[in-house]
């Protein structure tokens, strides 16, 4: 058995060498565009720390001593058709699961490392529950996959930038590393059903924190990796959050903590490209569990998000970070539950949506689906909105009581929406069908 997983693996990669030498077809992404919506989650033994993910980093702890956590890591409780079944309830289309973080775990039965959940307590594998649960209630499931390993000695440490106090001081060998990660892939695309692969940590080997070029001290192999990918599962979407823009191979485009052409956080400063977009962010401030932190997002704010996010033509991917018994925690949940009764009403003018008229503006944003539009109002104080619109078949409230009042500038082509005394306390929308 062994030798015959060796010999696909190997021929696999030959097939990609030719392959990334051929015309690539692009995977269909119309599911994604369409989607909208989706939920991240950020899992792994460092939830038993409670302190996030970057926890081995940030402390730090060396790697013998972190690796304790695998005799204590329990998700005793976790259950695949309860995570899929808040995603569903909420609106999401679907899930981005922690394949494996820095920290190197694997949450899968990998063959590559020992350092995974089967020599656990719980000793089953996550990833396999999860994926099989998705297909069930008929929701996609991406990976994520850390590029960077603060464990393993072939990872070149020597010029990353994170994970210097984990103790290594055995030389790295990249080759060796590049070929492991190669081998988890093909075991993923292989073994499970996923709709795509989410990598982080290409600037882990840049020059400096503001990551402006391409330019890294490693050579990540992308056209060998991302047609290993795409020869082994044609219809998996490919997206990198190098905070960069995007490298060929590549299928959508990720911006960490911001709405696309935004640079709040400081994240995402890279040009928006024409690929699908994506924005990800948290329910509270950290990615992974933090017992500490309760500083968590209304539903009104998160909406909004998502609704402004839309306005871009780009998905939200909303982060939740499990508790060590694989429980989501119920601050969370009481949240997306009610994230789902607003898309349960107005999931309409989200999903399958472009970006309207103009950007997201302080007052709102506006989405586009054929000839109607649909204008959200989240300032409630907006008294005026002016938008240059073509020849308006109609135009109404869609959840205000009242008559729309508005009237066009025949010389400008500039229409005014009067907005005044808007009742709706998160979204008021106005919708737009043209000629």
């Amino acid at each position: 058995m062994k030798k015959l997983f060796l010999y696909l693996f190997f021929f696999s990669i030959f097939v990609s060498q030719i392959f990334c030498q051929t015309t690539v077809s692009k995977p269909d992404t119309k599911w994604f565009e369409d989607a909208r919506f989706g939920m991240f989650v950020h899992f792994g033994p460092y939830a038993v720390l409670g302190n996030g993910e970057w926890i081995m980093n940030n402390r730090p702890i060396k790697a013998k001593d972190y690796m304790r956590l695998q005799d204590i890591f329990n998700p005793h409780a976790f259950d695949a058709a309860e995570w899929v079944k808040i995603a569903k309830d909420a609106g999401m289309k679907y899930i981005t699961f922690t394949s494996r973080h820095h920290d190197g775990f694997s949450n899968w039965d990998t063959k590559q490392s020992d350092w995974n959940i089967m020599n656990t307590p719980y000793g089953k594998d996550l990833l396999k529950q999860l994926s099989d649960e998705c297909k069930r209630q008929d929701i996609k499931l991406v990976l994520y996959y850390s590029q960077l390993d603060w464990m393993r000695d072939d990872y070149q440490y020597e010029t990353g930038r994170t994970g210097k106090g984990s103790g290594r001081t055995e030389k790295s060998n990249w080759n060796s590393y590049i070929a492991f990660m190669k081998a988890q892939l093909t075991e993923l695309l292989t073994n499970y059903e996923i709709a795509g692969i989410w990598f982080d940590g290409h600037w882990d080997q840049t020059a400096d924190e503001n990551r402006t070029d391409h330019s890294t001290h490693a050579d990540w192999h992308y056209p060998e990796i991302y047609g290993l990918i795409h020869t082994l599962c044609p219809t998996c979407l490919i997206a990198n959050n190098h905070h960069l823009p995007p490298i060929e191979g590549e299928d959508y485009q990720i911006f960490e903590r911001d709405v696309p052409g935004e640079n709040k956080a400081g994240y995402s400063g890279q040009e928006v490209s024409h690929l699908p977009l994506e924005t990800c962010e948290t329910i509270n401030s950290t990615w992974g569990f933090n017992i500490t932190d309760d500083n968590y997002k209304s539903t009104k704010d998160l909406l909004h998000l998502l609704i402004r996010t839309a306005g871009t033509g780009a998905n939200l991917l909303l982060n939740v970070g499990p508790m060590p018994n694989g429980k989501i925690e119920k601050e969370c949940v009481q949240r997306l539950q009610e994230m789902g009764k607003w898309m349960n009403k107005y999931g309409y003018t989200i999903y399958g949506t472009e970006q309207g008229f103009v950007k997201p503006q302080e007052w709102g944003a506006v989405t586009k689906k054929g000839k109607t539009y649909y204008i959200h109002i989240l300032d409630a104080n907006t008294q005026l909105i002016v938008l240059n619109i073509p020849d308006i078949k109609s135009a109404k409230w869609i959840n205000q009581s009242t008559p729309l009042v508005w009237k066009k500038d025949k010389k400008t082509g500039d229409v005014t929406f009067t907005t005044a005394n808007i009742t709706d306390e998160i979204d008021t929308i106005i919708e737009v069908v043209l000629k």
